[in-house]
């Protein structure tokens, strides 16, 4: 990796900026004299940090740094996670992926800095869960404004609200007389769609309620 694992031991204090395939590494030793600066693939990421002594490694949080900060913390290492804002005032030239990543391990050794707290991959599924079935909502209510939208172009309506489009989707699946052939055709598709996105919204309904009805019990 371009020094000897010699060198490397002398490390103390790791930036890392995050990306997707190549992450830039600011390395200091307990002088601050910088020992390893240079970007690592991801394939290599954790090598590199496994050929490291115990070091304080520093991230800002972002969607990835809870999964990065888990795997450092896994080898050893005290990872922790900064506010990206809490970081920008120590860039001290133009801004790039080497420039981020030094000012991040100036960063985390700060004694005032205020550090994000680290996400359980658990608590990750939860809001992953939650987030999703916001997601699927919002797309059957589209799909049901859609079928009220074409249906309206051929005379065929509905009062407001989902129940009321509800009817008009069970009317294009029973291919109702007062529909015409060709529309209940087109529209089928979506309301196949519907079906499915209250199948997955209703089974994930099922499991946060339980979820948190085992949390109650755990906090009882």
């Amino acid at each position: 990796m371009g020094r000897s694992i010699t060198n490397l031991s002398s490390v103390t204090t790791v930036g890392l900026d995050l990306a997707k395939h190549a992450f830039q590494v600011h390395s200091v030793g307990a002088s601050g004299r910088v020992v390893f600066a240079k970007a690592i693939r991801r394939n290599k990421l954790l090598e590199f940090f496994a050929s490291l002594p115990p070091c304080l490694v520093g991230l800002e949080a972002c969607g990835s740094a809870d999964h990065w900060a888990r795997e450092l913390i896994k080898l050893g290492h005290d990872a922790r996670m900064m506010p990206p804002a809490y970081v920008k005032p120590y860039i001290r030239r133009q801004k790039n992926d080497a420039s981020d990543a030094s000012a991040i391990c100036k960063a985390v050794t700060r004694p005032s800095m205020r550090f994000v707290g680290l996400r359980s991959l658990e608590n990750q599924a939860t809001l992953m869960r939650h987030k999703t079935r916001e997601m699927l909502v919002s797309q059957r209510t589209q799909l049901l404004n859609g079928l009220r939208g074409h249906l309206t172009e051929v005379g065929v309506i509905a009062a407001q609200g989902p129940r009321h489009a509800r009817e008009l989707a069970g009317l294009v699946e029973a291919c109702d007389e007062t529909i015409p052939f060709e529309v209940c055709e087109v529209l089928a598709p979506l309301v196949v769609q519907l079906r499915n996105l209250d199948d997955a919204i209703a089974q994930l309904e099922h499991t946060i309620a339980r979820l948190a009805q085992r949390d109650e019990r755990r906090a009882g």
